[in-house]
This record gives structure tokens, sequence and C-alpha cells, in this order.
């Protein structure tokens, strides 16, 4: 009954609601870790989201080792195994998860925001924070399970292509070192060095505990408090080093596989450069916006070389990437990567059509309130604006902002930060036919 009910409400959840949004709150517990709260009262649910700065950009000289800490957090408290944590939070009808990324590590809870039912559910959340089951059983387990994952990867030319572009593009810096670790750095991760790791970054001060829903300011901040109580208060992550731009590049990995993965590309922005909502929009017209965009077309609608082509920028706290990409047969491979290049080269050069641009515009505007079309999206948005620390109002400007954007501006922000002449490129599949010889069935 309890499953068929959360069921039933996370449809009502995940259905269209109105654009209105309630103003964001914003405050600090007592330890230092700092909430965000949206009231939702329409469906009787709560997230929370509770996010450390405790990404694999912050694994140091032990690749995978952020990955295999969030994914202790899954196996239970030292009172409760992972059988019987998983068993006690579905008897609450709450859905609990925890992850790692780049750049942050999180737990997620969505509960029913019935009071008891809730506060036992966060009763288990806080259990996880304050004693992880860091022993050795579970940890053997993850390990073997994310070796796994790395075996699976070595067959993926889609995952080789993006750590061989990351590294390509970042170098040395911890954003070019792969997420989920390699094989041998993996195999030299131990227990000790998992628990010295959410000892330094799971504290409050580097603490995130974004919540949406069905509740009252002052239940929240109770439940805030009980989270944010659960872990030490510690002390922020350091800064990370600044991204310096590595020289241009090509790179071919060869892989048997029907497909040539292809990625161009170059250091972006930052979240919060001023060029963003001017990219936004360049980008939504060259190769954001799917089948009309102008990548598209031209690779696409007019030459048959991709299936699928786009761009996009991925703002992070530094300088993230540029990406342009496409998947494209072995022997149409340098065809493909040239016309590519020419296009953004084009584009940069000439700027955006002014009819294409409007168009872009109206589509991002008719867009933008499926960003807030449930308590799940509003709560990504909230994290985002949480973890890199954006003004409250960014979702209220957010469309003023793209409205306010001339052409002039796309033209120069585009000018700034993209150097089709400059890209890195990393290709992987079949080696190309050499010219003279005949193309690869």
């Amino acid at each position: 009954m309890m499953r068929r009910l959360v069921g039933l409400l996370l449809l009502l959840v995940l259905t269209p609601a109105s654009l209105a949004m309630a103003p964001i709150q914003r405050w600090q517990t007592a330890n230092g870790a700092w909430v965000y709260f949206v009231p939702a009262p329409e469906v009787p649910m709560l997230d929370v989201r509770v996010v450390f700065a405790a990404g694999s950009a912050r694994d140091g000289d032990n690749p995978g080792l952020a990955t295999l800490t969030a994914a202790m957090l899954d196996e239970g408290t030292e009172s409760l195994k992972a059988d019987d944590f998983h068993a006690a939070m579905e008897a609450t009808g709450a859905n609990f998860g925890a992850g790692s990324g780049l750049e942050m590590a999180s737990l997620s809870l969505r509960t029913l925001s019935e009071a008891a039912s809730r506060d036992a559910a966060y009763a288990l959340l806080a259990a996880v924070l304050r004693q992880p089951r860091f022993s050795a059983e579970p940890f053997a387990r993850q390990r073997s399970l994310l070796l796994s994952g790395l075996q699976s990867e070595q067959e993926s030319p889609g995952a080789i292509a993006d750590h061989a572009y990351m590294r390509a593009l970042y170098g040395q810096h911890p954003f070019g070192s792969p997420g989920a670790g390699t094989l041998a750095s993996v195999q030299a991760i131990s227990l000790p060095m998992v628990k010295a790791f959410h000892g330094r970054y799971f504290v409050a001060t580097n603490a995130r505990l974004i919540f949406v829903g069905d509740a009252s300011r002052a239940e929240i901040e109770r439940l805030a408090e009980q989270l944010s109580q659960a872990v030490p208060a510690g002390a922020p992550a350091p800064p990370l080093p600044v991204v310096h731009p590595q020289p241009a590049s090509a790179q071919h990995i060869a892989f048997d596989s029907a497909q040539t993965h292809v990625l161009l590309g170059e250091l972006g922005i930052a979240r919060g450069d001023p060029d963003h909502f001017a990219l936004i929009l360049g980008n939504h017209v060259l190769g954001g916006n799917g089948v009309v965009s102008v990548l598209f077309k031209e690779v696409r609608e007019k030459r048959g070389l991709s299936y699928s082509v786009n761009s996009h920028f991925e703002p992070l706290g530094l300088r993230g990437p540029f990406t342009a990409s496409l998947q494209t047969r072995g022997e149409q491979q340098a065809e493909a990567v040239a016309l590519l290049r020419r296009e953004i080269a084009l584009f940069v050069d000439n700027g955006p059509d002014p009819k294409a641009l409007e168009e872009a515009r109206q589509n991002l505007l008719g867009d933008f309130p499926l960003r807030l079309d449930g308590n799940g999206k509003i709560l990504d948005n909230l994290t985002m604006m949480a973890f890199y620390g954006l003004p409250l109002d960014y979702l209220d400007t957010w469309r003023d902002k793209i409205k306010a954007v001339t052409l002039a501006e796309v033209r120069a922000a585009l000018k700034r930060h993209l150097h089709p002449e400059a890209m890195t490129l990393v290709t992987v599949g079949r080696e190309p036919p050499k010219a003279g010889t005949p193309a690869h069935p």
C-alpha cells in the first residue's frame, strides 16, 4: 500500500506545475551549513539533498576515492547493515540515494510530509551522515563493483573518448582525472583512505542542505539542524587549483567500433561568467537546439555524416569545457571533423543569423517553465545555485536576462570564448583509411 501511495504521489510531483515558485529562503545552521528552502505545499512530499564539495576533483593522488566514498554511503550505518537500512527506509515510504560527480557528492531523500514517516526517514539519513558503515565487507563489495564498472568502460568508446578529452583539456589539473579512477588507482584505495576522505570533506561548513516541499520554515529549521549536527563543523574544502589552458592537440585512439566518436572543444566558462547568457543563446543556435541547430543542418541534414551532432557549454566552479560532439563512420571521420571545425569557425566569424537568434530566444523562453515543473527539477536548480553561490534571484531573472541579450553581445561573446583554430580534438574508433586505400566497409 505504501509503495502504491508513493508511486501515485511521484506522478503528481512530476506533472507540470505553475511557473510561479515560492521565494527561496536561505540561512545557516548553528554549525555553519547553508540551508536553501522552497515551500511547495501542493503535494504532500518533501525532498532534501545534502551536498558536499567532495567530488572527484578532491581525489588528489587517488583517482576514484570520492566515487568509492560516496558509494559506501549506500551501505547503511554502524548499527544497520545495508539490507536492514534500506528496509527501514522503505518502511517509511522514503527514497534514498547517494552519489558523486566531478565537484560534489550528495545524499538525497524523498519522503512523505506526514510527520511520523518523514521524521523516521530523516533519523536514518542523519545516522548515515553521523556513522556510515565503513567496514571491511561492504568496502570490498563496493570496490569490486567500481572495478567491474571500470572494466566495462574499457569496452565503451564513448567513455574512452570522454576520459581522453578531459585529460587533453585539463592536463594534470584535477578536472582532467578520471572520476571513477583507474583499475590500478582503485585497487590501491584502502578503507582508511575512505574514512579519512569522509572525515575531511563530509563536514557542515563544506555542506549545502537543499529542501523543497510540503513543510513549514520551523520544521525545516529543525530538520536542517538535525542533519547538520550529524557531522562535525569542520572546514570548507580549499579552492581548487586555477585552470590553465593546455596546448591544442589532436588524438586518435584506435577502437574496433562501427562508429567513431568525435569530441572537439576547448575551455569554456565558469559559473557566474558575465557572458553566460549570451553564450547560452548563441550556442542554442549553433548546436544546442536539436534538429534546428546549425550543426545539425550542416552535418546531418545536408551531408548525412552523423545521426546526431551537438555542442554545449558546461560551466563549472572553474572554467568548464565547451564541446562539440558527433559520431560518424570511420571512413567519414576526416570529412566530418573538417566540417565541424569549419562550421564553428564560420559561426564565430559571422555570428548567428538574426532570425535564427530570435527563434532560439523564443525557444529558450518557452521551454523555461519545464525547468521548474516539479519538485525534483526545482531541487536540481537549487542545488546548482547553492553549490556555486549564485544569487537567490537567479531563476527569477533568468528569462529577463535571455530577453536582454543583443545580437552584438552574442557575437562578441562567441569571439571571446571560441577559438576554432585552437580547439582540441579526440576521436575514438577504427583507424581512418589512408589516402588511396579503400574505405572500411
